[in-house]
């Protein structure tokens, strides 16, 4: 029996690819413009960071829309299959990027950068390509990263325990069980945002990030807590949400959407620096407003063509976008850094070039590779007899 006769048969929520293109687009140019910034509290796009936190809403409510009712057709192998060649593609095209792009990005900024042992490097990139997170040990930038090559990757491998865990456990739960468990996940967020810190994981060391989610991207106590928080929450939300059904119907309801969206990562910091004002923004986007977006467009449809294109490309561009781009913003972090006194049209030059060149690389990604492979994946490895 192949079991992908029936899984590709569900219909797509055209906004939702569309929305999650936006946050991507929104995730570039906040990474760009985070470059000049003196601190969490002072970027341009304050609350970008947030976008991170969106599209953990958006893959619980796709993974359970997407897999729920299947799993009488799927078996738990069936659908990590699915996943991996979905998303571990352009994970290989992320780490093997910014290995190709390491040592052009040397500099006061990445203190490690040509001073750690080749074997370090080497150790780190097959682990990077493996999705394995390396831990502080293993750093080869000066991050603390857990995929020194891709930063962003560090998402991603949330991404991955998230899948994990709904294959093995959050898929069997009722709708009742389910929403306990939101619950308690709402508790872990609220103790993240408002600095609570019931369980003492949240340092001292944390002052520059007090009140916001920032956070999860290295293998710390404090930081797999901030990880683990940020993805619980708006992952079974998202999921919750796809098993009620019952959604917000708006006219426009892309553009609405992407219009609250960026509205709501341009937010500046709320209250200023250290100000709790912030972290209740932070909890206020995270258990409400972004469930409510996605709840908007899910229930609203696109009704002309031009809309529906624009929503199917940056769709397709989405995670390509998201995975590829952080390479090039270490070159770019390095030679900013590198030049504070750089006139500013050299500034703004640069930072266009950059944010084009990493469209053009999403881009050729995606068609030159990641469309062709996956399709070959399908073909050779899914589409063979169970």
């Amino acid at each position: 029996m192949k079991e992908n006769v029936y899984l590709a048969s569900k219909p797509r929520y055209e906004i939702l690819d569309g929305l999650r293109g936006v946050a991507s687009v929104i995730v570039v140019l906040f990474h760009l413009l985070e470059t000049y910034s003196a601190g969490p509290a002072y970027q341009v796009i304050n609350h970008g960071y947030l976008a991170v936190d969106f599209f953990f809403v958006l893959s619980g409510f796709v993974i359970g829309y997407a897999y729920d009712d299947r799993w009488n057709r799927m078996t738990t192998w069936g659908f990590f299959k699915r996943r991996l060649v979905r998303l571990h593609p352009m994970v290989l095209m992320g780490t093997v990027l910014g290995a190709c792009f390491y040592f052009f990005a040397q500099g006061d900024g990445f203190p490690l950068i040509g001073h750690v042992p080749g074997w370090k490097v080497a150790v780190a990139f097959l682990l990077g390509c493996l999705m394995i997170p390396c831990g502080p040990r293993l750093d080869i930038r000066g991050w603390g990263e857990m995929n020194s090559f891709n930063g962003p990757n560090w998402s991603l491998t949330w991404e991955y325990v998230g899948n994990i865990l709904y294959a093995f456990f959050f898929r069997r739960l009722s709708k009742a069980l389910l929403a306990l468990f939101v619950a308690a996940a709402a508790f872990c967020t609220l103790d993240l945002c408002l600095n609570w810190n019931v369980f003492g994981l949240l340092t001292e060391g944390r002052d520059a990030q007090m009140y916001t989610v920032i956070g999860g991207w290295s293998l710390t106590s404090e930081q797999v807590y901030v990880g683990l928080t940020r993805l619980f929450y708006p992952f079974l939300c998202g999921l919750l949400l796809s098993r009620i059904g019952r959604f917000i119907k708006v006219r426009g309801g892309f553009w609405w959407c992407s219009l609250i969206l960026a509205i709501l990562f341009a937010v500046p910091c709320v209250g200023g620096p250290g100000n709790v004002l912030n972290g209740v923004y932070n909890a206020l986007c995270i258990l409400v407003l972004f469930p409510l977006v996605v709840s908007m467009g899910a229930g609203s449809r696109i009704t002309d063509p031009k809309s529906a294109r624009i929503c199917t490309w940056l769709g397709e561009l989405s995670y390509p976008l998201y995975i590829t781009h952080y390479p090039l913003m270490y070159m770019q972090m390095t030679w900013a850094w590198a030049h504070p006194d750089a006139p500013l049209y050299a500034h703004v030059m640069v930072a266009a070039g950059v944010f084009v060149l990493s469209i053009l690389l999403a881009w050729g990604c995606l068609r030159l590779y990641d469309l062709p492979l996956r399709e070959w994946l399908k073909k050779h490895w899914l589409m063979k007899q169970k």
